[in-house]
């Protein structure tokens, strides 16, 4: 079982910018992917980009390319996703999701470990 924890979400005014965290303590994810997905009120949970954690090659959908940013820490337990320029259409709860295959994928099927969740807010 992988446990992943969720923090940085929060509220912040259009332009601006949060940065996500998604942390396994105790783990090491040297051959893992990773994925960030997003769901508004009322649509489908959506993939917005992912990791290959042994690479680090990101992925990422074309609504948040050149403004989001996926990364991870040196000690490979910990992903983040770093948003900058942020619109009110970025509004959502957001999810990290982790599989041990070894590229991300865009289906939340592919993934079995989620996090709990964050809310991000981007009043206009």
């Amino acid at each position: 079982q992988v446990q992943l924890v969720e923090s940085g979400g929060g509220l912040v005014q259009a332009g601006g910018s949060l940065r996500l965290s998604c942390a396994a303590p105790g783990r090491i994810f040297g051959s893992y992917s990773a994925g960030w997905f997003r769901q508004a009120p009322g649509k489908e949970r959506e993939f917005v980009g992912g990791i290959n954690w042994s690479s680090g090659a990101t992925y990422y959908v074309d609504n948040v390319k050149g403004r989001f940013t996926i990364s991870m820490n040196n000690a490979k337990n910990t992903v983040f996703l770093q948003m900058n320029s942020l619109k009110p259409e970025d509004t959502a709860v957001y999810y990290c999701a982790v599989t041990s295959n070894r590229e991300p994928n865009h289906s939340s099927s592919y993934y079995p470990y989620w996090g709990q969740g964050t809310q991000v807010t981007v009043s206009s």
